[in-house]
């Protein structure tokens, strides 16, 4: 019996020692029971608006990925537009073997659409204006290959309403924009047939660059127009902290296309909530990482228009007043909110 008894020590001590020798060659900081995601991230450009869809993606990816036990490794890149950068950027990512990608901004989306024909690694865009004048789905509702996501489209007929309830009697307004932005050619068509419409002058200024962007606002200036528009463009977003104070001072309002017009100092931004667009589309990434879902039949998600930021500093300069200004704008607007100047959104 004491015979049997030592044998049975002997093997339990010599499990023990297994286990822990098996749990001291453990590499640190893996957790068996989750999966890891790989996701390649590219920006377009450093600009307060897609900054805050990339932040927002990342934030509830952390979430979904502490709630279904999962793990997504993120890779992030922003080649500041430059289109040879961005290709080596998407490049990377291939090589790098990452499970899915996603392209904030439409020619970081036509970029990875074009890499993966062939390996047809998963794509979703985020804050691409126009899916279909891209070329990027065949329809909204199925997208036909491996790219799908969320889209930030521009109600242009309500920002003209906006532009007209401020000064009824408009007779001359500015569109600045970059022409090579795609995210921009669709709402300016919509804009100056509005124009045309409504007897109102047109007065087109574009620019590829911050420096060309100034120039623009110049001569929109020199040419006495009564308000700008720029839709969601890149080009304008990067420059708008350089030429804000110049139109305010010609006492020009700027409407645009995002929030973080408004928060760079442009008078007005109008269109979708991109904290919540970055929520979606990382919603979307797990649908189709942790789900399985396809995107080529995962509709693209359109969200409602209607939140206009407005910047106190503007309406200051401008010599308006914000309770007039929220009567005017309301019947155009499911929410109206206040912003000062500033770099970025804390």
């Amino acid at each position: 019996m004491k015979k049997l008894l030592s044998a049975l020590l002997v093997c339990l001590l010599a499990f023990c020692l297994c286990t822990c020798a098996g749990q001291e060659e453990k590499p640190e900081n893996i957790d068996d029971e989750k999966t890891v995601y790989e996701i390649g991230i590219c920006n377009f450009v450093d600009d307060a608006s897609l900054n805050q869809i990339y932040e927002n993606i990342v934030i509830r990816l952390q979430e979904l990925g502490d709630t279904y036990n999962v793990k997504f490794v993120i890779s992030y890149d922003n080649p500041n537009a430059d289109a040879n950068v961005m290709a080596q950027i998407i490049t990377n990512f291939i090589v790098d073997k990452v499970d899915l990608m996603v392209g904030i901004a439409t020619p970081v989306a036509m970029n990875m659409q074009a890499a993966t024909e062939d390996n047809q690694i998963p794509v979703i865009f985020a804050a691409v204006s126009d899916p279909l004048g891209a070329g990027l789905v065949e329809s909204m509702g199925a997208p036909g290959a491996n790219i799908s996501g969320t889209s930030d489209y521009l109600d242009t007929a309500a920002m003209m309403d906006l532009i007209t309830a401020l000064n009824p009697d408009i007779k001359k307004v500015g569109l600045l924009y970059d022409v090579s932005q795609d995210s921009s050619t669709a709402a300016i068509a919509s804009v100056k047939l509005l124009l045309k419409e409504k007897g109102i002058e047109v007065v087109e200024k574009t620019g590829t660059n911050v420096d060309e962007i100034k120039l623009a606002v110049q001569s929109l200036i020199s040419e006495k127009v009564e308000a700008v528009f720029t839709p969601s463009d890149n080009t304008v977003m990067t420059a708008e902290l350089s030429i804000y104070e110049d139109l305010l001072a010609a006492g020009i309002p700027h409407f645009a296309g995002a929030d973080s017009f408004a928060l760079n100092g442009a008078f007005l931004g109008y269109g979708v909530d991109y904290t919540n667009l970055g929520k979606q589309t990382a919603d979307m990434i797990y649908e189709v990482l942790v789900e399985g879902k396809d995107p080529a039949t995962l509709p693209v998600r359109t969200f409602d228009n209607g939140i206009a930021t407005i910047n106190n500093e503007a309406i200051k300069a401008l010599g308006l007043d914000l309770s007039d200004l929220q009567a005017k704008f309301e019947p155009y607007c499911t929410k109206i909110q206040t912003i000062d100047t500033a770099e970025s959104f804390n």
